[in-house]
């Protein structure tokens, strides 16, 4: 599809083992409190209120989940757009991660939605929301998903190819054909569609006025959503690859990762950088004085901590500082996306929100469900790039 010669492999073995089974008592559990959600309705298993109709299941399974989903994104401007084809092993675990995030953002959402029986709408009788930043939201979250399914799809193919059934056989030809065929075109969606809907997040947020603090409402808050989701996505992009190696012994992609983390200290660097001007020119730098200054203080202080880590050659060749950087900077940002939704968001004194228990253990469930899908597809499809790690003697 690319011109790239990169061989992925199917890690192979049990998926069933303990700790995997362990994952799916976590998705049981939070698919009970969801089923609960469905019967009882939203009071019954959530704080949310006429003040805060957006908790946790927005800020970070939605607004959060698709910005550590962006790690396709991230990569693909780099190989594709800016025509660095050394990445190209990143590419096909970056898209399944950001498959599983953007698919399961979608699962957030129903179970957010007060009447979701009536979602079905919205691509349907979309020109009732026509000037609603949401409704750009969720048309490009739903068609983006689908994008990302044919641009995994090769693994799948190439699987379905060695198939003894020679209708599989004969479906992954013609799909993959298909998939190549067209690949330019699905590839300049992959690019168009996270570019749009990261922005109108922090559109949404324009919409509350006065009600969001001003160390977060700015009118570059789509730009600063954007470029948050970048340095995100090539933070989770560096920690799959790590974790990946040592949970199935592959080989680390240690000088490619070093050359990543590099573009990404670069971008972490440019956001804060930005903040701290824009927050200077309109005038709000007292306010970083006060308890919602110490949020930003955390948020930017995460971003400074791992770009500052990234800032030696030889750091960036470390596997430990990488991985450490990497979660430093996807902390930072999502303390970021917390902070603009939840914690600088004031409806007025009487409103209050935290998670209620249920709310919480539909995250957790939601969460442990995408590292179980994550699991068994490495494991079943080719892919992670390259061979196994040599064993020790």
């Amino acid at each position: 599809m690319s011109g790239h010669t990169t061989v992925h492999t199917e890690v192979g073995g049990d998926v069933l083992t303990r700790p995997y089974r362990t994952l799916l008592a976590i998705v049981v559990l939070g698919a009970v409190m969801m089923l609960w959600r469905f019967a009882a309705g939203l009071a019954a298993v959530s704080n949310l209120n006429d003040g805060y109709p957006w908790g946790i299941w927005i800020a970070f399974d939605v607004v959060t989940g698709t910005a550590l989903g962006c790690g396709g994104y991230a990569v693909a401007l780099l190989v594709y757009i800016l025509n660095k084809g050394e990445y190209h092993p990143l590419v096909r675990p970056a898209i399944l991660t950001s498959l599983l995030g953007y698919g399961l953002a979608v699962v957030a959402v129903t179970v957010d939605l007060g009447r979701f029986w009536e979602l079905w709408k919205v691509p349907v009788f979309f020109w009732r929301w026509s000037h609603s930043p949401q409704l750009e939201v969720a048309l490009c979250v739903a068609t983006y998903v689908l994008v990302l399914l044919l641009e995994l799809s090769p693994a799948f193919f190439e699987k379905w190819k060695k198939s003894p059934d020679s209708g599989l056989r004969s479906f992954a030809e013609k799909g993959h054909a298909f998939v190549k065929r067209y690949f330019v075109w699905i590839l300049a969606l992959g690019l168009l569609l996270p570019t749009m809907h990261q922005s109108s997040l922090g559109t949404m947020m324009l919409l509350t006025g006065p009600k969001l603090h001003p160390l977060w409402f700015t009118p570059w808050l789509p730009l600063l959503f954007l470029v948050n989701c970048v340095f995100m996505g090539y933070g989770v992009v560096v920690l799959e690859s790590h974790a990946a190696a040592s949970a199935f012994g592959r080989r680390r992609e240690t000088a490619m990762l070093a050359r990543l983390s590099k573009v990404a200290m670069g971008v972490a660097w440019f956001f804060v950088a930005f903040r701290l001007v824009d927050v200077a020119l309109r005038g709000h730098l007292a306010a970083l004085l006060s308890w919602h200054g110490l949020a930003v203080a955390v948020e930017l202080g995460l971003l400074v901590a791992g770009a500052v880590v990234l800032a030696s050659d030889a750091s960036r060749r470390q596997p430990g500082k990488q991985a450490l950087a990497a979660l430093l900077l996807v902390l930072g940002g999502t303390a970021y996306r917390f902070n603009v939704y939840l914690v600088g968001f004031q409806p007025g004194e009487h409103w209050s929100y935290f998670p209620a228990v249920p709310e919480l253990l539909i995250t957790f469930g939601i969460v442990a469900l995408e590292i179980a899908l994550y699991v068994a597809a490495v494991k079943t499809f080719p892919i992670l790039a390259g061979e196994p790690a040599p064993a020790r003697a």
